[in-house]
């Protein structure tokens, strides 16, 4: 027995319990489906798969509510699987062991999985009470929402009933979601042939490090240095100051993360390097001083490496660094309607050039489908100039924000009602599925929210337990005040 079984509200907390002792990392669903099923078909509810495995349990409306619009409660079921160094634990096969630690629980040494965890307990309860007011519910459990929100891109139209979807994914208790980014994966690359370095020229390696890097879309806000457009500016510096060539240049890995170092390797003609490691120096403390208390970190260093085979050709060399320095990074656009949120931005995540190839991989992002398409059309554009072939993939929809929305005022009032302070209400720039399925579902009207998580996808994750009560009465009014239809 865990002691989460003691906390309040109890018909939460014991249905996240049993999730987690059913393993459920994403790409392995086939234990929680069988688990969710059973449980819809145990209450004697409508409950069914959809065709890519998505849950789909419908309870009718309690008696006087019939003429309510009908909610969909939705929540997804698989977790991220992390754990610790030192932490033995297969996520395929065993429970995750949780604990109490003052007003948070968390797990020993693995992910907690409350993301989204909580938000299935909390439909789970909905379903099963017996004493709560309610129109016509349906609960949609997606499946693989963290590797690709597979399940919301499966969803196919005219599958759901309801006019209102309750996004049940959110981690800020008291903060209610509108809109989202929706994102699409640019990725440029060209093929070159390699020449051999200028005879005589020595090769040394550029390092940046140390800088903060963070979420490609909810820190992109904060002026945070992208590491492959510094030192890509560094390089086309250094090719105006020094007689020297470049040979390879690579940072970043992953298209959702500012990119925190990058590398690359150049050639200088012996007589042509007085004052190179001063150059490097000042221009270390050129960038510290723009990022001044942005950037604490900031590490530029050069020094002598191995000597390369070959090197970029010229022409190359002039076209990508020229690209890399036009292409967009960052902000484009804030929301017109919400101002201070980011709409539109991109990050330039991994680059790399070596071997003979060049490759760029973007993510770009905005709540706004036609700005999105614009800055991918933009980007194709950029590096269209210095002939890279262009490919654009993973495209999902953004959720545009509506101030206008009818659940917003029942919710935003229910919430003051309930608790003596106004909501705050955001736009996120990043995915929730609200965007995916909103674009197969036209016409609902949704919103995001949910109990306070700290660190998901890591092993620091932990659910606050006085939020926990807090998310699910508020849940129980909103579901009693839905409007009619």
């Amino acid at each position: 027995m865990s002691t989460i079984l003691q906390l309040a509200p109890q018909n939460v907390w014991k249905h996240f319990y049993s999730l987690t002792q059913i393993p459920r990392p994403s790409g392995h669903m086939e234990k929680v489906t069988e688990f969710l099923l059973a449980f819809g078909k145990g209450l004697g509810l409508e409950s069914f798969t959809d065709e890519v495995g998505n849950v789909i349990i419908r309870k009718p409306a309690t008696p006087g509510m019939e003429g309510r619009k009908g909610v969909i409660l939705q929540a997804h079921m698989d977790m991220v699987p992390q754990k610790n160094n030192d932490t033995v634990h297969d996520f395929t096969k065993d429970p995750i062991e949780t604990y109490v630690d003052g007003d948070w629980v968390k797990a020993k040494g693995t992910t907690l999985g409350a993301d989204n965890g909580l938000g299935v307990a909390a439909i789970m309860a909905v379903l099963e009470a017996k004493d709560l007011k309610h129109g016509p519910i349906e609960a949609l459990i997606t499946k693989d929402e963290e590797t690709g929100m597979y399940g919301a891109f499966g969803l196919k139209p005219g599958t759901l009933q309801g006019e209102i979807l309750l996004n049940l994914d959110s981690e800020e208790e008291g903060e209610l979601y509108i809109g989202c980014a929706g994102g699409i994966d640019i990725t440029a690359t060209l093929e070159y042939k390699e020449e051999v370095p200028a005879e005589g020229f020595v090769a040394r390696k550029l390092t940046l490090k140390g800088l903060r890097g963070g979420h490609s879309g909810l820190e992109i806000n904060q002026g945070r240095a992208n590491a492959n457009k510094m030192l890509i500016r560094v390089v086309h510096d250094l090719l105006v100051e020094f007689d020297c060539q470049l040979a390879s240049f690579e940072g970043g890995n992953m298209r959702n993360a500012i990119p925190r170092e990058a590398h690359a390797v150049m050639l200088f003609n012996p007589e042509d390097m007085d004052g190179l490691d001063d150059y490097i120096r000042e221009y270390e403390a050129q960038i510290a001083s723009e990022y001044d208390t942005i950037e604490s970190g900031v590490s530029l260093k050069i020094e002598e490496t191995e000597m390369p085979a070959t090197v970029v050709p010229e022409e190359i060399q002039d076209n990508m660094v020229n690209t890399l320095m036009a292409c967009q990074n960052g902000v484009m656009r804030m929301i017109p309607t919400v101002p201070d949120t980011v709409e539109t931005s991109s990050n330039l995540a991994i680059v790399v050039i070596a071997g003979g190839k060049a490759e760029v991989r973007i993510l770009a992002r905005s709540s706004c489908d036609t700005m999105k398409e614009f800055l991918a059309d933009s980007l194709a554009a950029c590096f269209g100039m210095a002939g890279m072939k262009v490919e654009m993939s993973g495209a999902y929809s953004g959720w545009q924000p509506n101030v206008d929305s009818p659940i917003l005022h029942a919710m935003k009032s229910s919430y003051k009602q309930q608790f003596g302070v106004e909501p705050a209400v955001k736009v996120i720039h990043a995915g929730l599925e609200c965007g995916i399925i909103g674009a197969s579902c036209p016409g609902l009207d949704m919103i995001s929210f949910g109990p306070t998580l700290c660190s998901p996808h890591s092993p620091d994750e932990r659910a606050y337990i006085p939020s926990v009560g807090k998310f699910y009465d508020f849940l129980v009014a909103t579901l009693e005040q839905t409007p009619e239809k």
